[in-house]
């Protein structure tokens, strides 16, 4: 994607946000439990994005590229200061000093990606939960939605906020009514469990993504104060990636009013990722 390209219509509020985006370079090592090693996606690229979309913040995810090695993250996450935070991969060896190290780089959350690559089996769930909820850290989820209804009380107990990644990542997608979507609104009622309305190609089978707006627009219907958007940049996996800013402007679709869009876009990250009002990205 180019700078040049065409703009969004949709006008991103101050302190816009993408929660979940990835970088790679070739000087990091790849990790053994890779499936993808996608080409490099650095700094000034990333950066022509954000200006192209009007986006001031950003959340780093650490890839399943380079499994529990975050430097490659980290490197990326020093160069936007208090313009950025990170999700990591730890495990429960962890020590309290290098998670307050992370803490105090601006890390906020542990990725558990449990679908083939992870570097986190659920056997580290709650270990982990442990380990992290002191330092007000989140854990961050993606798996195949369809496991919502056997992993629901597990995920409820968890002593930490839960964020579930890209629409929940039904593959594939259900309907509204379905029990595994019915798992994840309840997960979200319950007050601290957040959705990322992002990557809709990861479960979709149609070219406009038909099948999951229904999900996407249940999902603001019922908490649009515990949802967030992402670009999912550089779109890892993908042949023939979407563009960013027609997945911007799918807002437009599912969400109906511009309060809540800001919302999603603003308000909401800065809540769960802890930015300060005096923290944003010059443009």
């Amino acid at each position: 994607m180019t700078e040049s390209m065409t703009a969004p219509r949709l006008q991103a509020p101050p302190g816009a946000c993408d929660t979940h985006m990835h970088f790679y370079h070739d000087r990091y090592p790849v990790a053994p439990t890779a499936l993808i090693t996608p080409p490099e996606a650095w700094l000034d690229a990333y950066r022509a994005l954000q200006r192209r979309l009007g986006l001031q913040r950003v959340v780093l995810v650490q890839p399943t590229t380079y499994g529990h090695d975050n430097r490659c993250l980290l490197d990326a996450l020093a160069a936007f200061g208090e313009a950025a935070r990170a999700v990591v991969v730890v495990d429960q060896t962890v020590s309290d000093a290098e998670l307050a190290r992370l803490t105090a780089l601006g890390v906020r959350g542990v990725r558990f990606h449990m679908l083939p690559g992870g570097a986190l089996p659920w056997s580290e769930l709650e270990p982990v939960a442990a380990r992290v909820a002191p330092f007000g850290w989140h854990l961050q989820l993606q798996l195949n939605g369809h496991e919502f209804p056997d992993r629901a009380a597990r995920l409820r107990r968890l002593p930490c906020p839960l964020v579930v990644d890209h629409v929940g990542r039904f593959m594939p997608p259900v309907a509204v009514d379905h029990a595994a979507f019915r798992s994840l609104l309840d997960l979200v009622d319950g007050g601290r469990c957040w959705v990322k309305l992002s990557a809709p190609y990861e479960s979709s089978r149609q070219p406009d993504y038909g099948d999951v707006a229904p999900l996407a627009r249940a999902l603001v219907a019922a908490a649009p104060e515990r949802l967030l958007w992402a670009s999912n940049w550089p779109h890892p996996g993908q042949a023939a990636p979407a563009d960013d800013a027609r997945l911007l402007d799918l807002l437009f679709d599912w969400v109906d009013d511009a309060a809540s869009r800001d919302r999603i876009l603003a308000a909401n990250p800065a809540q769960l990722y802890g930015f300060q009002e005096s923290a944003l990205l010059k443009k």
